[in-house]
C-alpha cells in the first residue's frame, strides 16, 4: 500500500503538468490570434503605404466646391470625406466632412496647410503618420480630379 506522501507526490506532479498543458494552450492560442491580426493589419498597411497621389494638375484647377473621398482601405478604417474649394485656379480651403479615425483637427489643419500653402499633393505628411497623411491627401486629389474636368 502506498503512504500518504506517496500519493500527495503523485498528485502534486500530475497538478503541475496540466498546468504546465493549460499555459502552453494558452500561449499557443495568443501566438496564433495574434499572427491573424498581424496579418490583416500588414494587408491595410501595405495598402496604404501603396497609395500614390499624382493625379492632379495644380495650374488647371477650375473654381468652385468640390467633394472628395477616400473609403478608407481594405478595412475602412481610414475612411474619409472633404470638402476641397477652389479660388482664382488656387485651392484656397479644405474641410473635412467625414472621417473614421478621430483625428485631431490640429493633425488635419496642419497637412491641409500644407496643400494650400505648396498648392501641391506631394507635401511632407505628418511625422509618424505616414499612412494616415496619405489616406487624408487621397480625398483631397478626388476632388481636385473633379476640379480639372469641369
Amino acid at each position: 500500500m502506498k503512504s500518504n506522501s506517496e500519493i500527495k507526490s503523485k498528485r502534486k506532479g500530475k497538478n503541475k503538468m496540466l498546468g504546465w498543458i493549460i499555459v502552453l494552450i494558452v500561449v499557443a492560442a495568443l501566438s496564433i490570434g495574434g499572427a491573424i491580426g498581424w496579418s490583416y493589419l500588414s494587408k491595410e498597411h501595405n495598402e496604404a503605404k501603396n497609395l500614390s497621389l499624382n493625379a492632379v494638375d495644380f495650374s488647371k484647377l477650375n473654381d468652385g466646391t468640390y467633394i472628395g473621398e477616400y473609403v478608407g482601405g481594405m478595412y475602412k478604417w481610414r475612411a474619409n470625406k472633404v470638402q476641397v474649394t477652389v479660388s482664382s485656379g488656387k485651392v484656397t480651403d479644405i474641410k473635412i466632412l467625414e472621417h473614421k479615425e478621430n483625428q485631431k483637427p490640429e493633425f488635419t489643419g496642419k497637412l491641409y496647410d500644407r496643400v494650400i500653402k505648396d498648392q501641391s499633393l506631394q507635401v511632407d505628411t505628418i511625422s509618424g503618420a505616414t499612412l494616415t497623411s496619405k489616406a487624408y491627401l487621397k480625398p483631397v486629389e478626388s476632388a481636385l480630379i473633379q476640379a480639372q474636368k469641369k
